[in-house]
């Protein structure tokens, strides 16, 4: 179990700590500690747990056993899917080569590895694309991709497995920098110019992972410009996220991007509980007051997004998912655990109940995408107290 003061060590609220700020975060209750056991307790009922076992026996019978991938349709072999599903059965407690969905995770490592692309320019090597199933946003691919090697990096038994995850996470991570745009996000090609908040947390919530499993190659220049890009796009007055700095979407389609964007700021190392010292003196470094406003208004932005979400709660009912519903909950259920508090216990039930009541008879979840990306999303979110994966931890 992991104290706050562990986490602030270990996670992006360390580098605020390195400028100067010595920041702290506020427990809901005294003696608070991350992730809270009684934030878990009795929150995957026998229910859920048999839910998440139908789900991934279905992900299981279904996969494609020719190279261990994931997908459906046009998204068969997709490498954004074929990580999410591995992921759904380590929140499950698997690891490569253990457990009885062992072998399932260690293909579906071996097939992500495998479509590591090469740049003649070098500039791009280590990209995770597979062109034959990634119609669109191939950046998504490549930032779950890349939260997949971070995840899974230290679990590997098989010694030149374990070197190769190593060695391609950190190309993957140094992608992501080199592709970051002048926006400060990113955006659906590694040589795209613009950002938008969907593809941007993806980029982050891979970064954080990759700085959990050890690697430290993010300058506190990019990070601050990403955390700002994120901020840029939210609506102060209401809360929700646009989909790009710019504008794009409203108040009534913001779940997702509310959601992500929320996620981002966490991922990023900025909590609302967090606690800012006193502004900055006149003679403190401009790096110092930069992060000390930056953080401000992180704090109360993600205040306001948990505001904005709690309005859309799940109905705890069947409900007819739209096209970015698996999305948007994966992104909520995580940010609603790092919120802690009421906000967790009261989310959690609804969206459990939720999902169990969309669950098909064959163990899946159906999605407009495909019926594997559903299930392993539904799954996800179903796990998050699990505690498994680091990415959940606060």
């Amino acid at each position: 179990m992991w104290s706050r003061r562990k986490f602030l060590r270990r996670s992006g609220l360390g580098v605020l700590g390195a400028a100067g700020l010595g920041l702290a975060v506020r427990g809901d209750d005294p003696g608070d500690v991350l992730p809270d056991g009684s934030a878990s307790r009795g929150m995957v009922t026998q229910r859920a747990d048999t839910a998440v076992e139908r789900g991934l026996k279905y992900l299981e019978r279904s996969r494609n056993r020719t190279d261990g991938s994931f997908g459906t349709g046009n998204l068969n072999g997709n490498v954004a899917v074929t990580s999410l599903a591995a992921l759904a059965f380590m929140a499950n407690g698997t690891q490569p080569g253990r457990g009885p969905f062992g072998p399932i995770v260690s293909d579906a490592l071996r097939f992500v590895l495998s479509q590591e692309r090469r740049d003649p320019s070098g500039r791009f090597d280590g990209f995770l694309h597979n062109p034959a199933a990634s119609p669109h946003g191939p950046m998504y691919g490549h930032g779950f991709g890349t939260l997949f090697l971070g995840e899974v990096s230290g679990m590997v038994q098989e010694p030149a497995l374990r070197r190769e995850v190593s060695a391609k996470l950190r190309k993957a991570v140094k992608l992501i920098l080199d592709s970051q745009g002048p926006e400060g996000g990113w955006r659906y090609l590694p040589t795209s110019n613009d950002a938008d908040i969907s593809v941007t947390v993806c980029q982050m919530m891979a970064l954080r992972s990759a700085r959990y499993a050890g690697i430290e190659l993010l300058p506190k220049e990019k990070r601050a410009r990403a955390v700002d890009y994120v901020l840029r796009c939210q609506d102060l007055r209401g809360g929700w996220f646009k989909y790009m700095a710019s504008g794009g979407g409203n108040a009534a389609q913001g779940f997702a991007r509310t959601a992500a964007g929320v996620a981002a700021l966490n991922g990023a190392g900025y909590y609302r509980n967090t606690v800012l010292p006193p502004a900055p003196e006149g003679n403190a470094s401009r790096e110092v007051k930069d992060e000390w406003a930056r953080t401000d208004l992180a704090i109360k932005s993600i205040q306001l997004g948990l505001d904005y979400l709690n309005k859309h709660r799940p109905s705890g009912g069947f409900v007819q998912a739209d096209y970015f519903y698996f999305y948007g909950q994966y992104y909520a259920a995580q940010a609603m655990w790092s919120a802690g508090g009421d906000s967790w216990r009261e989310w959690y039930p609804a969206i459990r109940e939720e999902l169990l009541a969309m669950q098909r008879t064959d163990g899946s979840w159906r999605d407009q995408l495909c019926p594997h990306y559903g299930t392993a999303m539904a799954c996800l979110v179903l796990q998050v107290p699990n505690n498994y994966l680091p990415i959940f931890q606060r």
